[in-house]
């Protein structure tokens, strides 16, 4: 075996096989383990990817209350609605029963119709809602971009009569002319 892949492998175990300078030693290869899976639970922990008031929150805020007043769910304010307090209430249930964030969706979905997202999905038709602003965006740049084409491309416009441009020396003749005359 040549210096550099000795170098690179770290070396050979008792068979004679390269193994990786990094996991030479068990030890090391179970606290660098130990170490990760204690990362990505204090990342799921801060995250509060289990805590049922942050998923109440979140899934809350992607819905609408269906009263009318056009609401976030959990942001519907008037006083007296008649189906916001009701459809919190469905939600901590759902929440707490454990029901996934698209099995919450879906039933509310189901029983208050689409117009309960906040958002509109990214399936079928509900994707004009995420294309279109986009496509009128480049198409009205376009469209200024043609209109700046034909305002630019233009002809020069036709002197009537058959008078022809003043230019030069005679220009400067009629602009003294009229600084006299407007002269108080």
């Amino acid at each position: 075996m040549s210096n550099f892949s000795h170098r690179i492998t770290g070396g050979t175990d008792k068979m004679g096989a390269p193994f990786i300078a990094g996991f030479a030693r068990s030890g090391d290869f179970r606290r660098k383990a130990v170490q990760t899976i204690l990362l990505a639970a204090a990342i799921f922990a801060v995250l509060g990817t289990g805590d049922p008031a942050t998923r109440f929150q979140e899934i809350g805020h992607q819905m609408m209350c269906i009263c009318g007043c056009n609401q976030i769910l959990l942001e519907c304010n008037h006083v007296g609605c008649p189906a916001s307090d009701g459809m919190r209430n469905e939600l901590m249930a759902a929440v707490d029963r454990g029901d996934s964030n698209s099995l919450v969706e879906q039933s509310f979905v189901q029983k208050y119709g689409p117009t309960v997202l906040a958002a509109p999905t990214n399936k079928g038709f509900d994707r004009a809602a995420y294309i279109m602003p986009f496509a009128a965006l480049f198409l009205g740049f376009g469209l200024i971009g043609l209109v700046i084409r034909s305002w630019k491309n233009r002809p020069a416009p036709a002197i009537a009569g058959g008078l022809a441009p003043v230019a030069g020396a005679e220009l400067e003749r009629f602009r003294d002319q009229a600084r006299k005359e407007t002269d108080l």
